[in-house]
Parts: structure tokens; sequence; C-alpha cells
């Protein structure tokens, strides 16, 4: 009698299917995926399209603190004990295909599943990496410096492998609230990035490589 095989555990596989406490929802572009104030229950992870996290003050006004993408995780506050509500809002701006895992089912698996604990660990220090640094940049670079780097992470440079990528429609309002400027002065800078090479619209903004040079250049 042979011996039985030990099913591993694939995190990539455990992400992308439905399951006990898991389901997937396809998000339509413009949909709440969850608001401010929500009870706190679930984690989601981004399947597919993009996201908007964004913050409401107490006046009315509304601020953009991340656009998340595929691969993404969102909401992951919850599985602390001290947030019961959410203190964003996600939306998505583009079709999206989101994972939610409940709460339940999310400290299930990190406590059970050492692979998926390593993923999420590697992504919370991962996330917590660029909002430092987007802290350092908002500090000591210029409006230009910031805006370019903005750009090249929504292109999502160096990651897998890709140099350029097309962003989908997104307004020069939400850029100017990421990059801490008016609207004004990202419409100058993008007609200058545009007018050197760096980007193209083409059904989108297409980012170039050579967009990296702004972000370097002393």
């Amino acid at each position: 009698m042979s011996p039985r095989k030990v099913q591993t555990f694939d995190p990539k596989v455990f992400l992308a299917q439905t399951g006990l406490g898991r389901t997937i929802l396809q998000c339509p572009k413009s949909k709440v995926i969850f608001a401010q104030g929500d009870p706190s229950d679930a984690v989601f992870y981004i399947q597919a399209g993009r996201a908007r996290l964004t913050v409401l003050s107490s006046r009315g006004k509304e601020a953009t603190i991340a656009l998340l993408g595929e691969g993404d995780f969102v909401g992951e506050a919850c599985i602390t004990s001290d947030q019961p509500r959410r203190v964003a809002s996600a939306t998505a701006i583009t079709d999206c295909r989101v994972l939610r895992i409940e709460k339940p089912a999310m400290l299930n698996v990190l406590h059970r599943e050492h692979a998926f604990s390593d993923l999420f660990v590697a992504y919370l220090v991962g996330r917590y990496n660029q909002t430092q640094a987007d802290l350092v940049d908002q500090l000591f670079n210029s409006a230009e410096k910031r805006l370019a780097r903005t750009l090249l992470l929504l292109a999502r440079f160096g990651k897998e492998g890709r140099s350029e990528n097309v962003i989908p429609k997104i307004s020069q309002e939400t850029l100017a609230e990421m990059v801490g400027t008016t609207r004004a002065r990202v419409n100058f800078f993008m007609n200058r990035f545009r007018q050197l090479g760096l980007i193209h619209y083409n059904g989108g903004l297409e980012v170039h490589s050579s967009l990296l040079d702004v972000v370097l250049h002393e």
C-alpha cells in the first residue's frame, strides 16, 4: 500500500478560490467595496482591477490615501481587536474581482498555515515600508518628484518584471490629493512629462520607465 500524499497548502490557491468564509465579489467601476464606519468584519484581496482607499473628515472633505491593485489586501486592520469599524472607504475605480475573507477565516488561516502567514506578514511589511517612503517623499521632495513617484507606483513599476504599464483613468484632482499639491500644478507637470515623452495618453495613461529619471535626478 503506497503512502498517502500529504496535501501542501498553497496561499495562491487559497486566494484564488472560494471556500469556507471566502466569497468572490464582482465589483463594477465606482462600486463601494466597504464604507467608512461599516463593521470591520472581513479582509479583501484584489484578484483583478484597481481600487481607491479614501478617508472622509468630519467636515466632509475626502482624501485619497492609497490606490490599490491586483495582489493587494485591503481592510486588513480588521484582524486587530481595537478597530470594530472601518476608518476608511474602499471603492472600485475599474471593474474589480475581489475575494472577501471573513475575519474568523482569516485568523484561522493565519494561525494554521505558516506559508500564508509568511506571505501576509511580508505584504504588511512592504506596505509599511511604502508608507514610510511616502512620508519621506512628502517631507523632502518637490511636488514634481512626488507626482513622478506616484505615477510610477500606480503603474506598478518594477513589479512582475514590468517596466511600463497603463494606468486606468484617474483624475488630476485625485493625483493632487495623493501628491499634496494643487490640480493646476499637477496639470502643469503632466503636460511637461508628456512633452518630454515620459508619459503618453493612449486610451489610458501610459507611464514610461524613463520617468524614473525625474525621481532620481537631484
